[in-house]
């Protein structure tokens, strides 16, 4: 059983669902599959995160965990604009977008996730695609959260890059997007 411990640690992965452990192991029969997920969760070589979600140990990519329990999403919103200090409000949770409005509560860390387009969701523009998860950049978190709040307050908007905002805009097909962005842009000028 160490052997199956040493193929997950060697896979890059932090977080696995019961396909990704199947496809690792090689196994087919699910049966197999159980006994031996049932085997590693109660000897604590193996821990459940979620239902039909596990990792080795309990230093796993947060993000990743993110992109497994709503699949597809991506991490965005507050998420990223306080990781790129476009806003300043602390927050632990880990905000994303996705197909449908919820939360999970996993190791004490809330994970949100808020519904847009499928449209939206589907476009890869904006968005840094890593081996197991997906965040969106600075200008597309921004417009994804000026998409769904009519008036959000950012602290600092001195990295945005108005033209790549604009460009992304398009994606959304919305005229009110456009004119919140052009009067975010204009407040913003407006401060220097």
């Amino acid at each position: 059983m160490l052997n199956s411990i040493a193929i997950l640690l060697n896979s890059g992965k932090t977080v696995f669902s019961v396909v990704d452990l199947a496809i690792l192991w090689q196994i087919e029969n699910n049966d197999s599959l159980k006994t031996k997920i049932y085997y590693l969760t109660s000897n604590n070589s193996l821990i459940r995160l979620h239902h039909g979600i596990f990792a080795v140990n309990l230093n796993y990519n947060k993000y990743e965990l993110a992109g497994k329990l709503n699949n597809p999403s991506y991490v965005s919103l507050e998420t990223v604009l306080r990781e790129k200090a476009l806003i300043f409000q602390y927050g632990s949770e880990i905000i994303s977008i996705g197909r449908t409005n919820k939360e999970y509560m996993v190791g004490g860390v809330k994970y949100k996730y808020r519904k847009i387009k499928d449209s939206i969701l589907y476009n890869s523009e904006g968005l840094e695609i890593y081996d197991h998860y997906t965040i969106a950049n600075k200008e597309r978190a921004f417009l994804d959260m000026v998409y769904l709040n009519k008036n959000y307050y950012f602290d600092n908007l001195d990295s945005i890059d108005w033209k790549k905002c604009a460009e992304l805009a398009m994606i959304y097909h919305n005229k009110n997007l456009i004119k919140r962005l052009k009067n975010y842009q204009k407040d913003y000028a407006g401060q220097e």
